[in-house]
């Protein structure tokens, strides 16, 4: 058994902010990722005010080891109203930076991306300053999917990686790490003003050296934000922690990324994709991009 590290502990929640967030999510009868997943950091966002929102769950249509969101329930049809509450919800939370995902629904021909669009439109209608990202799934490769949802100019587009290329079969079966990258690189192409993110969990039997290697992978393929985290074993059920990688670890991993050319590499024990997400508007006003911009 590996102990975990004092590094990864993490502060009590203040319940009374906590409660409130959870109130708006009940009221709307919303989901977010920070439940399902049994995210650390549930507490400091709650706290601030933040939630990620999980869209056309909670039950997932694939069963990856690493994962505690739901796969074992039959996923549902979609919720047409389901857009608009959580525009409601992004009113009510009075939000700077909202972050949409989702389960898999591979379950569907285009993945939920016609989901996504329509929370993307809701949103800019009633609370048309907030900046936007959707953390998607692969979407089975279908390209036409993704065009539908960058047809809308989401202003952060994020994909995760996951993990390195040698451990695809065993942490993400049913992913395909050339895919991962491919569908980053299509992004750029097909709507170049919308930034790309991506994210990796480390301490599941990788190398430094496979870690440098996907950071190169995600320069290549002209990604902006690289977000870099502990895997945390959710049950027992689920793939075990191979390593707790040091704090000094990560913040090489960022100098290393940032120094060829990423825009913005966070990295630490407790980063998750969307783990202070609302710092891209800073990002943003930095590296201001022009519709058109390559």
């Amino acid at each position: 058994m590996v102990v975990k590290p004092d590094w990864l502990r993490v502060k009590a929640p203040q319940w009374e902010r906590v409660g409130n967030v959870k109130e708006i999510l009940r009221d709307l009868s919303l989901n977010t990722v920070c439940e399902e997943a049994s995210c650390p950091n549930i507490g400091e966002c709650f706290n601030n005010g933040t939630a990620t929102f999980l869209i056309m769950g909670p039950a997932c249509t694939r069963a990856c080891p690493y994962c505690d969101i739901d796969f074992e329930k039959k996923p549902q049809p979609l919720d047409p109203t389901e857009p608009a509450r959580l525009a409601e919800a992004v009113r009510r939370m009075h939000l700077n930076h909202v972050v949409i995902t989702s389960v898999n629904r591979d379950d569907l021909p285009d993945g939920g991306a016609s989901q996504f669009m329509r929370c993307i439109q809701e949103i800019r209608a009633v609370s048309p300053d907030t900046t936007i990202e959707v953390l998607i799934p692969d979407l089975c490769g279908n390209w036409g999917a993704l065009e539908q949802i960058l047809s809308v100019s989401p202003d952060v587009l994020n994909h995760n990686t996951e993990t390195i290329a040698r451990l695809y079969r065993r942490v993400r079966p049913q992913g395909d790490y050339a895919r991962s990258l491919e569908l980053l690189q299509r992004t750029r192409q097909i709507n170049p003003h919308v930034y790309t993110k991506s994210g990796i969990m480390v301490g599941l039997g990788e190398t430094d050296a496979e870690v440098r290697q996907v950071i190169r992978d995600l320069r290549e393929v002209n990604c902006d934000i690289l977000t870099i985290g502990q895997y945390l074993q959710p049950t027992q059920k689920h793939l075990g922690v191979q390593s707790f990688v040091t704090p000094d670890e990560f913040d090489a991993w960022r100098d290393y990324g940032e120094g060829i050319g990423l825009l913005q590499v966070v990295s630490s024990p407790l980063t998750r994709s969307s783990y202070h997400a609302e710092q891209v508007r800073d990002l943003m006003a930095k590296y201001p991009r022009k519709q058109g911009e390559e």
